[in-house]
């Protein structure tokens, strides 16, 4: 009653206490005036000539609003000061309009004209306001007027006033469908804005009108990944879930392989498979995986869109923003488009909004509940953020719970069922309910657990509380359906409960489980049924169709003894006025009492009634929630909600990519014609601001480039020349090298040093001429056949640089055929061996170079320019096999005779890129043979997995054998711990790798090098101070200890300043390394700058802190002893 007279008051009542508020300002002269005129001290303030008056008026009136109180009775005063000279009185007033000129349509009408003024007005939050109010007058009579003010406001100079064109759009678009096509144009034009401010807003306007035109977002693609960071919060969310779906639709499923893999590897098992099918499936298993081998050699390998990298590279870093929203936008995004490796990084940060409010937590868990049952490796770490707080709310506890049920496994679970101990103590009973539930859960999936769970369930059926009895009752029941036989004194202890229990559920379990194994309790089971029937009338619906349901099965089985009870128990029913308890009990009755009139029916009763029934597969109920985006609403509702989008399915074949590049409007190859840098530089500006440079991998950090180098070097055509802002920078730097080449070798041409090793360079050179020589040849053949086509590409690394590469060796053949060739000049050998290279002989085999031979600037340099991904400079070949470290599996006296030793190869093992290749040397110093020599019982910590080696079938005495298997470490140096048998014997051994032995090689020129290492600053950077060993002062020295230590490639220097001979040496050159982690691909690079009398900084900046906090002790060690 008060609350209604409360809202009349407010409708335009009096009340003294609405107007109190009003007291403490002596203009208002009629307060407590009881008729109504309760507004009339502000509307004759609105009516001053005084806009100080006039402004307190307004500033009052939106105050008003802003407490949810009603002032639309002051619309007449308010509108008529819409054409207010003073400036704030206006914003203020377009506040007010904005608020009610929905309900007060013709009011509004009355002052089209002066908004249409005020679209024009000079000052931008007038003329943004002015579209605003425009825009929420909802009459179909303007609409044209709104078009066209929406249209003007797209092209107008503030990003503001844009801002709001765009959030107008939705408005007109609800207000009139039919302008669809005029405001997808509107749209497109917003869309191609190159401001921040503007991009959230258009993003949330496509989406509401026309998100099937995913035309629209190719050209924009690039551009609002790279303006993501900058964008306001909920636009960053709008954006990134449109991306989402967009890169769904126009990119490769990441983790194609790895599915293939996995089920071929068994490495995951199911979280809902019991472990009895997977032994018997064993051998099928094997044939699958062999299949799955042979169709993964067939498939192309996967390699990474380099628009699918920068989507994720340009989102990771909002996982640290403080909005809850867009860190969960970004979980979702890496959840549904990231590699399974690399998804990990997200558990982090929503474990963080763990500790936000608790409507927050309720949206997170129900996410990361969904994310446990498929990826469920990545929250193990963080097990323990998830034990429940007494001050939680219930609903966050039982998402708590479920997500603990999620992540038990069989390291895990005693600490997990040591807190659930603890939590049945509890004296919320809905939490105590679920989480015996939860216990069931755990027990049905591992088995190894399933007796320890039902004794403790068993010690509950004693518990005080009925409800906990109640629960664990229905529990047990699932619990003993899959083993009945073992445990018929559980269901006796069951059977004496019936006088105590009283919850119905409950007894309806028990009752069931009496009649299903009558056959195990046959004395207990006619006992059971006689109390029932005493109590038949007065107990639940649920529980005497279960009574009934006894007694058919008794009657089956035992019908001596029970036969009247049947009967009695019948004839009950038969009068009880629930109808499907009548109806049952006349179903039965002619199915298990022949008579002459029943049916074929009744002689398959027995089996009706006690057929072998499948016991009960205890699921998540968040099993099939992932169908749903993660992080919608129709995801938290488990039900498809209105306006909702479903995600489209990953595509068989990747569209084309080459609709995300945008257009250039210079031709890139003249740019070679040029003769001076100031032309080109007049052509650069022409190039649109926001150019597909900022879209491209270039080189990036993306994994996939590295991994499949060779791929992508093998598949890329020399006629591809793009017309991209990456290459026309590339080429800059191309250039600038080029000009600083000519000046060194002008320089050596005056000075001539005599340099160490001179002899051994100018070999290492003529080595290397075949490959550079037929490089050239067909560079030049390739440049000059398609030398005034334009064609657009993807811009991968390898491309870029190959049509750097081109340019280069283009110029410098020029160059060459303007000498005159015949001349053997002494003193120009130098120039000679980078510009002339078809004067030199072909040597008969080109030579790999180790990273401890000293690489020459100029021949680094021209390396630089070719090809990045050949064999000249691959990884692989860089950790040369001699300064491998061998460490002992297994000692002669330990094994019997049987030595077994162990080294890191640092080669890619085939079977899984993401698994470190270890090999093992068996040795047989006994006098015997060994036989059957293979892995078993082997135990590692969650995430880990191994490749175990093939079986060595004889190993004869003295004589030696050699395997290699892998082991995914999952980035940590945990031991894999395994036994190693033979026909007799079982050794127990384990695998600890040193953290160098992690990483995989990795080539990045210096340019890119340091780009990455300003990704990674701050706390992912770890600066020591070291004074070198006295025999580790030199760069060979240096390379080789570092390379032993980890397994990192030399990072070739490109500058005059830090580099090697035949440039003289600087006095404290920087030397630089690079590397990925073999499982999660994420970078480490490692720079060792030497200062005066041996002093040196030591830098390691890597994603993984622990990583790079182990590998500076370890390089620190090696360059300090």
């Amino acid at each position: 009653m008060s609350a209604s007279s409360a809202f009349n008051d407010d409708k335009g009542g009096s009340s003294s206490v609405g107007e109190a508020e009003y007291a403490y300002d002596p203009v208002s002269g009629k307060i407590f005036s009881s008729d109504y005129n309760r507004h009339d001290d502000l509307k004759e303030m609105l009516d001053s000539n005084k806009d100080s008056l006039k402004l307190e008026a307004m500033k009052r009136i939106v105050a008003m609003i802003a407490r949810g109180k009603n002032a639309s009775d002051l619309f007449p005063a308010v509108v008529k000061n819409v054409a207010c000279k003073n400036i704030e009185v206006k914003k203020l007033v377009y506040v007010y309009l904005v608020r009610y000129a929905e309900e007060q349509q013709d009011l509004a009408l009355l002052s089209i004209s002066t908004f249409q003024r005020g679209l024009k007005d000079p000052n931008q939050l007038i003329r943004a306001s002015a579209l605003r109010v425009l825009s929420s007058i909802r009459v179909t009579i303007i609409v044209p007027i709104m078009m066209l003010a929406i249209k003007e406001a797209a092209s107008d100079m503030s990003p503001y006033v844009r801002k709001t064109a765009a959030h107008a759009i939705p408005k007109l678009y609800s207000l009139d469908p039919e302008q669809k096509d005029q405001l997808i144009e509107v749209i497109e034009k917003l869309l191609a804005d190159k401001t921040t401010l503007v991009a959230g807003s258009v993003v949330m306007a496509f989406e509401e009108v026309c998100p099937e035109r995913i035309d629209l977002i190719h050209k924009n693609y690039r551009k609002l990944c790279n303006l993501l960071i900058d964008v306001e919060e909920w636009g960053q969310v709008v954006i990134i879930n449109m991306l989402t779906r967009y890169a769904r639709t126009q990119f490769l499923n990441p983790n194609i392989n790895e599915s293939l893999l996995e089920e071929g590897s068994g490495g995951d098992k199911t979280f809902y498979g019991s472990d009895e099918d997977e032994d018997e499936d064993d051998d099928e298993k094997e044939k699958e995986k062999k299949a799955e081998a042979a169709a993964m050699a067939k498939r192309k390998p996967y390699v990474m869109d380099p628009d699918h990298r920068l989507l994720l590279r340009n989102t990771k870093p909002l996982l640290q923003s403080r909005n809850a929203a867009v860190v969960m936008a970004v979980a979702q995004l890496y959840f549904h488009l990231a590699p399974k490796a690399e998804v990990g990084v997200i558990a982090k940060a929503l474990v963080r909004l763990l500790r936000s409010h608790s409507e927050v937590q309720f949206v997170v868990l129900q996410n990361v509940a969904t994310m446990t049952i498929k990826r469920r490796g990545m929250f193990e770490p963080y097990l323990k953020s998830f034990y429940i707080r007494s001050t939680d709310p219930t609903q966050i506890k039982v998402l708590k719970l479920e997500v603990l049920t999620n992540l038990a496994n069989e390291t895990n679970i005693s600490t997990i069922l040591r807190e659930f101990q603890t939590y049945i103590k509890s004296m919320d009973k809905d939490f105590v309910a679920a989480t015996i539930q939860a216990i069931g859960r755990c027990a049905t999936n591992i088995g190894e657990v399933r007796d320890t769970c039902l004794n403790g369930l068993v010690q509950l059926l004693s518990n005080r509380d009925e409800l906990v009895v109640a629960e664990s009752v229905v529990v047990i029941k699932k619990l003993l359906q899959m083993q009945p036989e073992k445990h018929s004194d559980i269901i006796k202890h069951m059977a004496k409960l019936t006088d105590n229990i009283q919850v119905p559920m409950a007894r309806a379990s028990i009752l069931w489980l009496i009649g299903e194994y009558c056959e195990h309790v046959p004395k207990i089971a006619p006992d059971v049924l006689r109390k029932m029937a005493k109590s038949f009338t007065n107990e639940e619906d649920i529980v005497k169709l279960q009574i009934i349901n006894l007694a058919a099965k008794l009657y089956l089985t035992n019908s001596k003894q029970t036969k009247l009870l049947t009967q009695y128990v019948l004839n009950l029913a038969k009068y009880d006025q629930n109808y499907d308890i009548r109806d049952r009990a006349r179903f039965i009755r002619q199915l298990i009492v022949p008579t002459e009139k029943s049916g074929a029916l009744s002689k398959y009763a027995k089996k009706l009634f006690l057929a072998l029934k499948p016991a009960p597969v205890l699921e998540s109920p968040f099993k099939d929630r992932d169908h749903f985006q993660l992080g919608s609403l129709s995801h938290l509702l488990n039900a498809k909600a209105g306006g909702y989008q479903e995600l489209p399915d990953w595509p068989e074949a990747a569209p084309d990519p080459s609709v995300r590049n945008v257009e250039v409007k210079e031709s890139v190859p003249e740019w070679t014609k040029c003769s001076s840098r100031e032309k080109r530089k007049e052509k650069k500006v022409e190039k649109p601001f926001y150019s597909d440079s900022e879209g491209e991998s270039g080189p990036t950090e993306s994994a996939d480039s590295e991994s499949d180098s060779a791929t992508a070097s093998d598949s890329r055509s020399g006629s591809e020349e793009s017309g991209s802002g990456s290459e026309s920078e590339s080429e800059e730097d191309s250039e600038s090298e080029e000009e600083e080449e000519e000046k060194k070798s002008k320089k050596k041409e005056l000075k001539k040093p005599v340099q160490e090793s001179e002899s051994e360079q100018s070999s290492e050179e003529e080595d290397r001429k075949p490959e550079k020589k037929s490089k050239q040849q067909k560079s030049d053949s390739e440049s000059e056949s398609d030398e005034d086509e334009e064609s657009e590409s993807e811009s991968s690394p390898s491309e870029s640089e190959d049509s750097e590469s081109e340019a280069e060796v283009k110029k410098k053949k020029k160059v060459a055929e303007s000498k005159p060739p015949s001349k053997p000049v002494k003193k120009e050998k130098k120039e000679m061996s980078l510009l002339d290279l078809d004067d030199f002989e072909p040597a008969p085999s080109p030579q790999v170079t180790p990273v401890n031979t000293l690489l020459s600037n100029s021949l680094v340099t021209d390396l630089e320019g070719l090809s990045l991904s050949d064999s000249v400079l691959s990884p692989a070949t860089i950790a040369p096999s001699s300064a491998l470290k061998n460490y002992e599996l297994l000692h002669r006296i330990t094994g019997e005779g049987l030595t077994v030793e162990y080294c890191f190869s640092r080669q890619p093992f085939s079977p899984d890129a993401n698994m470190v290749a270890v090999q093992l040397q068996f040795t047989n110093n006994s006098s015997s043979d060994t036989k059957s020599l293979h892995m078993e019982d082997v135990k590692l910590q969650s995430g880990m997995r191994v490749k175990e080696f093939p079986e060595i079938e004889l190993l004869p005495a003295g004589e030696t054998a050699s395997a290699v298997m892998g082991i995914d470490f999952c980035d940590s140096t945990q031991a894999a711990n395994f036994q190693l048998c033979t026909h007799t014997k079982k050794f127990f051994v384990s695998i600890q790798p040193p953290v160098g032995e992690l990483m995989r090689t990795v080539f990045l020129t210096e340019n890119e090098f340091k780009k990455e290492q300003g990704q990674l600053m701050g706390m992912n950077e770890i600066t020591e101070k070291l004074t070198l060993d006295a025999r580790c002062r030199n760069e060979h020295a240096i390379v080789q200890r570092v390379t032993a230590a980890a397994n990192l490639s030399r990072v070739p220097c490109g500058s005059d300043k830090e580099c090697s001979p035949p440039v003289r040496p600087p006095d404290h050159p920087v030397h630089r390394f690079a590397g990925r982690t073999v499982t999660s691909s994420s970078l480490v690079l490692v720079t060792v700058a030497t200062r005066e009398e041996g002093a040196a900084q030591l830098t390691v900046n890597c994603e993984k802190m622990v990583i790079g906090t182990m590998l500076v002790k370890d390089i620190l060690l090696a360059l300090t002893q």
